[in-house]
């Protein structure tokens, strides 16, 4: 038989996403309603280790859900890959009375999820990352935020490209994973998207597409390159000196992870938060909160790991033809 959950806890780590606000106040509120303690965890896993751990009731998540970034703040943590260190930790939980944990974060920061879980924190993991890359969840905190911050600012750089009759590459977000670029390249009808999984680095065919979209008669030309390719700058450099058509290189970085979160980031996180909150609760432990076929599910940690995604061959193939 599970033991009696009488308090949890809730952090976030690794990189900030629109949502985990919202998120935070639907553990601590649905904890609260759920008759268990409730406490915050501040910057992550450090945070932890350095016992920055405070009580938390409903009024201290009022007025969040609307913000970006996160009250708790996050922080890399390197040091939680160390086994003595999983071990402290948890025995830093044990010592503040914590029996469960919800980590809002990416695959990183499931790892430490499931060591804590090895040594007897029951963890719950929330999809925090605007990246979309955790495979066993359609959907992840600050991804649509994400995807509709750099739609904007990529409609505005094409303005200004095509008054100039420029190429212009534009660099999201999204570490290895090239979701956000396929998005946005599609919603801002991007003449070329480039995604770690699919580009061959034929830069001649990109050229070659420049050249025959001016003569086309179009006065700009715009292409979406992920962060998992990058080199934006040099790669604009090569192609005017190849096409002789002036070309400019816009990253727009951490913009992404900022702003307001959308209506959807507030409301599925909120769902995934009350979610986790009552699961932990409930004594379960080691799982992850994923969206999937329209619902609300949990999986095994050590299951969701070893899942795999990549781009949907028929979304892919669409972009291109939609790019022409």
């Amino acid at each position: 038989m599970s033991k009696e959950i009488k308090t949890i806890a809730v952090l976030t780590s690794g990189g900030d996403a629109p949502g985990m606000n919202a998120a935070i106040r639907a553990v601590v509120r649905k904890g609260i309603s759920n008759g268990v303690n409730v406490k915050g965890i501040k910057r992550g896993y450090l945070g932890l280790l350095n016992e920055e751990i405070v009580d938390m009731e409903a009024k201290d998540v009022s007025d969040i859900i609307q913000t970006g970034g996160t009250i708790l703040g996050t922080a890399r943590c390197l040091e939680m890959k160390e086994p003595d260190v999983q071990a402290h930790a948890a025995d830093i939980c044990r010592k503040h009375n914590i029996d469960g944990l919800v980590v809002i974060g990416g695959d990183g920061s499931y790892r430490g999820a499931q060591a804590l879980a090895r040594n007897g924190i029951n963890t719950i993991g929330l999809p925090g990352t605007i990246d979309l890359d955790i495979a066993c969840t359609e959907y992840t905190i600050g991804f649509d935020t994400a995807i509709n911050t750099a739609m904007e600012a990529i409609d505005k750089v094409r303005d200004t490209s095509s008054s100039h009759e420029r190429c212009s590459i534009i660099e999201v977000m999204g570490r290895n994973a090239g979701y956000i670029a396929l998005w946005t390249g599609v919603a801002n009808g991007a003449e070329d998207i480039l995604l770690p999984e699919k580009y061959d680095y034929n830069e001649q065919e990109l050229i070659n597409n420049i050249v025959a979209s001016r003569k086309r008669g179009k006065t700009h030309h715009i292409i979406v390159n992920a962060e998992g390719i990058g080199h934006s700058t040099s790669m604009a450099k090569r192609i005017e000196a190849a096409t002789g058509i002036e070309t400019r290189a816009t990253i727009l970085g951490y913009l992404q992870r900022g702003g307001n979160p959308t209506c959807k980031d507030r409301f599925y996180a909120s769902i995934m938060g009350a979610y986790a909150a009552d699961i932990l609760c409930q004594g379960k432990s080691n799982r992850v909160v994923a969206y999937k076929h329209g619902e609300f599910v949990d999986y095994d940690i050590e299951e969701a790991l070893n899942m795999t995604k990549g781009i949907d061959e028929y979304q892919f193939e669409i972009c291109k033809k939609l790019s022409r």
